[in-house]
């Protein structure tokens, strides 16, 4: 039995880096939802800042959708 650890290194690495990159537009999608307009008399703007946040997060998990998706795609095929 003869194991090529070079292939092996390179799906850990592989792996390990497109994990961290989809947990990670996950996080950011968490916290672009979860941000709320601060009250006017603090100073807050109800306006811009939220709607850029929100969309921000559908864009986040937009991309979490198509790398899940290009994954299964990947098995299948």
């Amino acid at each position: 039995m003869n194991i090529d650890w070079a292939a092996l290194g390179t799906v850990f690495g592989v792996s390990l880096v497109a994990t961290v990159a989809l947990v990670g537009l996950f996080t950011l999608g968490i916290v672009g939802l979860s941000r709320q307009p601060e009250p006017a008399a603090q100073g807050g703007q109800a306006g811009g800042s939220l709607m850029l946040a929100r969309a921000g997060a559908y864009v986040c998990f937009g991309l979490c959708a198509a790398a899940v998706a290009y994954g299964i795609y990947m098995i299948v095929a």
